[in-house]
């Protein structure tokens, strides 16, 4: 038992340690506990997980437990079927990306379903995890086409009480993708259409697709850290690299969370990089939400300026100067329709400057303000700003600036701008810019 713990323990301390700030973590934790037990997050698991990473899967999982969250998991076995299957000497047949499950292989089906369900559920227990087999009881099915696809079902009603009972008891609930008829017929359901169903019955926070990728790959072959779907979904289903399989895995999870609260996500990532995902701003793999409509203006005229005043202050934490929006003069401002995030660029010398880049705290790990940020980026060919120094965001400046100048009390950034004397400026302009922001708030 003793081993059990110290190897759980060692988890935690690796898993923290791959994370961002403490103020990151208990800013997620906060949020994430304050969602209802059965809506904090679905987890849905492909069997090549469960083959080739079931440490770091249950490792990960392990941890969300120990900091007081449950995830609900749901599972497939695809590799683990065909090679059962193939040792059966029943051959492999897909119609509509769908398996048909004869007769002679639901047998063969439920028993692989079965293994692989107890196999996490036992690798939990064995680090002092709570998890609970869930193998029936929760998909009421009908036949999809009992002549097309033998045994396959389709899902008309999703039982909560097994899941709910199950977190009533802090434990995990792990649940194998088995559909039965009234009759009480077995069927063999796809389990990406069952994580949907089930996704749709709960309506979860969080919804997590564990992969070997770690994420959807831009063409590059690089991680896409965020997708903000309302102003960039079109724009990547037109670009050439977006394959097939990538492209319909984009439209299943639009189509998911327009039928969702707008606070809900879904997360893409390692096993091994879920806590990391979950509890930090950058988080590891790809976060997709349906997200806002980015509001541009050219002046305060048709601003809701009570609302952008609270949202910066809030952001900052500071008050903001009670004649801002009289001294100040916009080029340029930015506003998510729900005044999550804003940016506020003014003139000056002749150069573009921003003033205020704000973005709530509840929207940091969302990837709103990274939305406002590229919109904002491809209208205006150049920039220059400044911020202070140990502001958490300079990590995100350095990666989108070209340079920067580190003064007594800020970092002054640039980016499009070549000519070191308009720099020299640019920073000359910085040093002596009034601030707008004062007090702290009460």
């Amino acid at each position: 038992m003793m081993d059990a713990h110290k190897q759980l323990r060692q988890t935690i301390v690796r898993l923290l340690s791959s994370m961002g700030s403490a103020k990151e973590i208990h800013q997620y934790l906060r949020r994430f506990s304050q969602v209802d037990a059965k809506r904090f997050a679905v987890v849905k698991v492909g069997g090549a997980v469960l083959r080739d990473d079931l440490e770091a899967l249950t490792s990960s999982l392990a941890f969300l437990q120990q900091v007081g969250l449950t995830p609900i998991v749901i599972h497939g076995a695809g590799p683990q079927l065909d090679e059962a299957l193939a040792s059966a000497g029943i051959e492999k047949q897909l119609i509509d990306g769908l398996r048909v499950t004869p007769t002679a292989a639901l047998a063969v089906v439920r028993r692989v379903l079965q293994t692989q369900n107890l196999q996490l559920v036992e690798a939990l227990q064995a680090v002092d995890a709570r998890a609970t087999s869930i193998l029936s009881g929760v998909f009421d099915a009908e036949f999809l086409d009992r002549e097309r696809y033998g045994l396959v079902g389709r899902i008309h009603r999703v039982e909560l009480a097994p899941i709910e009972a199950s977190l009533r008891a802090s434990s995990i609930p792990v649940i194998a993708s088995l559909g039965e008829t009234e009759a009480g017929q077995i069927l063999n359901i796809n389990a990406d259409f069952s994580a949907k169903q089930l996704v749709h019955a709960l309506q979860p926070y969080k919804i997590i697709f564990l992969t070997a990728t770690g994420g959807l790959l831009n063409g590059s072959g690089q991680i896409i850290d965020s997708i903000n779907l309302s102003t960039e979904y079109e724009e990547l289903l037109a670009q050439p690299w977006l394959h097939s399989g990538m492209r319909l895995k984009l439209q299943q999870v639009k189509k998911l969370l327009d039928d969702l609260p707008l606070a809900s996500s879904v997360s893409i990532t390692r096993p091994a990089e879920l806590a990391k995902e979950l509890f930090t701003h950058r988080g590891s793999g790809t976060l997709i939400r349906r997200g806002e409509k980015v509001l541009h203006f050219d002046s305060w005229v048709g601003i809701d300026l009570d609302r952008l005043r609270r949202l910066i202050e809030y952001s900052f934490g500071r008050k903001l100067a009670s004649d801002y929006f009289e001294k100040i003069t916009p080029y340029r401002v930015y506003i998510s329709e729900n005044y999550r995030a804003a940016m506020v660029l003014t003139q000056e010398q002749g150069r573009t400057y921003l003033d205020k880049f704000a973005v709530l705290d509840e929207a940091q790990g969302e990837g709103l303000g990274r939305a406002v940020w590229q919109i904002m980026r491809d209208q205006n060919p150049e920039l220059f700003w400044r911020s202070q120094h140990g502001n958490s965001v300079n990590s995100f400046y350095y990666s989108e600036a070209d340079g920067f100048y580190k003064q007594e009390r800020w970092k002054v950034f640039w980016y499009g701008i070549q000519d070191f004397h308009v720099i020299e400026s640019c920073v000359a302009h910085c040093v002596t810019r009034p601030a707008t922001l004062g007090e702290g708030l009460s």
